[in-house]
């Protein structure tokens, strides 16, 4: 079976490429951006004539596109997600390759949902925002294309090669910098929300299942199982060896409640943030939340503080537009592709904190 996989540098499509590598019945192209593509070729900019023509020559049994960015402003977000995908329906539609589409997409897709429910596919696509919003459109451009294509929405990946930037990235890292300083507290904010994690691998199986099925429409690829940011945060640091305390900051009104660990004991010396900057406790210094921003000591000095005197902390949102609250209904993944998760979170986790580990 011939495979074109776009997006083969990306976090998820290097999971994939190794995957469809490992497959000895594959002979698989990669086709992407980067030095590293066996055909370099830029999706947001390129014609669909242009691609036409090679999968013309190169006759894939199979599609599967990765590509896309997390990052940007509507525009890029738009180019990226949304036309690149154009791009590639067109293509297949102009080629007689004939070839079967497997489209990556994201929970961003559906937006908040209630807490306490398991989404499914029919549930109504509300994005909160233009990521979700680019990857929608982009699902809607497969659907409507009269290709034979699935689409795979994929829910919070985790696992190696997890970005820095991500919320469980961030979190490594403030971690692994206050083990190599020796801080032994760290605060934390955004833990609140509740998110399906889904170790990349399982999602790399995912879509290899998918290449080889007949599923049609949308399928979504999670775990089955909400978990706060807080308790992963906890299991990061039990993995870690982290003997720490840790202190989030947008707990409800009142004293700061410990996630895991000690009881500071020290009361104005050094300690680091959510981001692992140090900082002394000093009148008028501000502190960083999990998520970066910056806000000044309400009480300018780090003392214990009573319940009157302690002020409603901040919270700041889950940055996937998606509200405090998502979990997957994964029984269709099950029924049309056969396809379970494997990896549990602590693995997932172990293997973030093991590459943030290395830049100690």
């Amino acid at each position: 079976m011939r495979v074109l996989l776009i997006g083969s540098n990306g976090y998820l499509g290097r999971f994939v490429a190794d995957r469809l590598l490992a497959d000895p019945a594959v002979q698989l192209t990669a086709l992407g951006r980067g030095d590293d593509a066996d055909v370099r070729f830029d999706l947001a900019t390129g014609s669909p004539g242009a691609l036409t023509r090679f999968l013309d020559a190169v006759h894939p049994g199979v599609v599967v596109n990765c590509a896309g960015t997390t990052r940007g402003g509507a525009r890029e977000l738009t180019r990226h997600n949304t036309v690149a995908v154009a791009t590639v329906c067109e293509a297949l539609r102009r080629s007689g390759c004939g070839a079967r589409l497997v489209q990556v997409g994201c929970s961003a897709e559906y937006g908040p949902s209630q807490p306490g429910s398991s989404t499914a596919e029919d549930a109504v696509p509300r994005p909160g925002g233009p990521y979700g919003v680019s990857k929608l459109a982009a699902t809607e451009l497969v659907l409507g294309s009269g290709l034979d294509a699935v689409v795979l929405r994929v829910f919070s990946p985790a696992g190696p090669g997890t970005p820095a930037g991500s919320p469980l990235g961030r979190l490594a890292e403030a971690m692994r910098r206050a083990m190599q300083s020796g801080d032994g507290e760290l605060r934390l904010g955004g833990l609140g929300a509740q998110r399906d994690f889904i170790d990349v691998r399982d999602v790399a199986r995912a879509v290899h299942a998918a290449s080889l099925s007949a599923a049609q429409g949308v399928i979504n690829i999670g775990s089955g199982r909400a978990v706060r940011l807080r308790d992963a945060a906890a299991t990061l640091a039990r993995v870690a060896g982290y003997g720490g305390a840790l202190h989030e900051l947008d707990a409800p009104p009142g004293a700061f409640r410990p996630t895991i660990g000690h009881p500071r004991g020290e009361a104005l010396g050094h300690r680091a943030d959510a981001l692992g900057h140090h900082r002394a406790d000093a009148l008028g210094h501000h502190r960083a939340d999990a998520l970066g921003h910056h806000r000044p000591d309400p009480l300018g000095h780090r003392g214990d503080r009573t319940d009157g005197e302690q002020p409603a902390p901040v919270a700041y949102p889950y940055p996937d537009g998606c509200g405090s609250w998502q979990q997957a209904d994964v029984r269709t993944a099950r029924d049309r592709l056969g396809w379970r998760p494997r990896i549990v979170l602590e693995e997932s986790l172990a293997d973030i904190w093991m590459e943030a580990a290395c830049r100690i």
